[in-house]
């Protein structure tokens, strides 16, 4: 497993530049940029500028391991809803020409104050979010929605939309969620969605409030070797937090090495 960033909110303000820089400073192996900061890779991208991000990335040795979108199809509006398909479709171009493996979307609301069933929303999203990965696989790009908004966060129905969307193309950005655990474990929700996970976003790892061990016990048992995107606040030192947070991934992979070795 490898380490990475994910800008919203630690690097929201930093240039590409600067970005790459302190990811090099500091042992972070890739980045997913997320729309709307200071980095500025969007869609709105030339073809040469498209170029000269993906030359700077890769020159730097720097992955951009993923984009990070605002893409969701939950709305009771049709044509909001075909617009942020049409959104996402642009963002896997985007994603194609600058090498990036994969597109994040999330889902963000439900509708049941509305008198829309909770069944038919999830519905909604996954169907739409089997157009983007069929779509997307064309482009030799994955479409990964994160497990991500209120209810629709919860895994039960993440893996609702998971087999309405029933494409090979469709993955989950595991978002590593107080709720996921039960009696202190999150292994019971991570089996729904163990198949389909292809990111991962990491946050307060140094708190014991989220069974970090396991997750990277549960990660190395199936075989994952993707990476792990830290998803923190701001820092005014942002080079000694980044530097403190790759020491304490690395003692969890080695710890989660030593349970396996040791069949715990």
């Amino acid at each position: 497993m490898k380490l990475g960033l994910v800008t919203y909110n630690l690097a929201k303000d930093w240039d590409a530049d600067t970005l790459i820089g302190y990811c090099r400073e500091t042992g972070f192996e890739g980045v997913e940029p997320r729309t709307t900061h200071a980095h500025g890779i969007e869609p709105s991208l030339g073809k040469s500028q498209r170029f000269e991000v993906k030359k700077k990335f890769e020159g730097a040795g720097i992955e951009l391991c993923g984009l990070g979108t605002a893409c969701e199809y939950h709305s009771i509006d049709p044509d909001q809803v075909s617009q942020n398909i049409e959104i996402t479709k642009q963002w896997v171009v985007l994603a194609r020409d600058l090498n990036a493996p994969g597109v994040k979307v999330r889902p963000n609301g439900v509708h049941v104050d509305q008198g829309v069933p909770l069944e038919k929303t999830l519905e909604q999203i996954g169907l739409s979010a089997r157009q983007c990965a069929e779509f997307a696989s064309n482009e030799g790009v994955e479409i990964r929605m994160e497990v991500h908004g209120r209810v629709t966060h919860e895994i039960p129905n993440m893996k609702i939309i998971v087999d309405v969307a029933d494409h090979p193309n469709f993955k989950i950005c595991w978002n590593s969620n107080p709720g996921e655990t039960i009696d202190g474990s999150i292994q019971s929700s991570f089996g729904l969605l163990r198949d389909k996970i292809s990111l991962v976003h990491i946050n307060e790892i140094g708190e014991p409030k989220y069974p970090w061990q396991e997750l990277f016990g549960l990660l190395k048992q199936s075989g994952y070797t993707g990476f792990c995107c830290a998803e923190i606040p701001p820092s005014d030192q942002p080079v000694r937090l980044m530097h403190y947070y790759n020491a304490l991934f690395r003692c969890h992979l080695q710890l989660a090495d030593s349970n396996s070795l040791h069949g715990r």
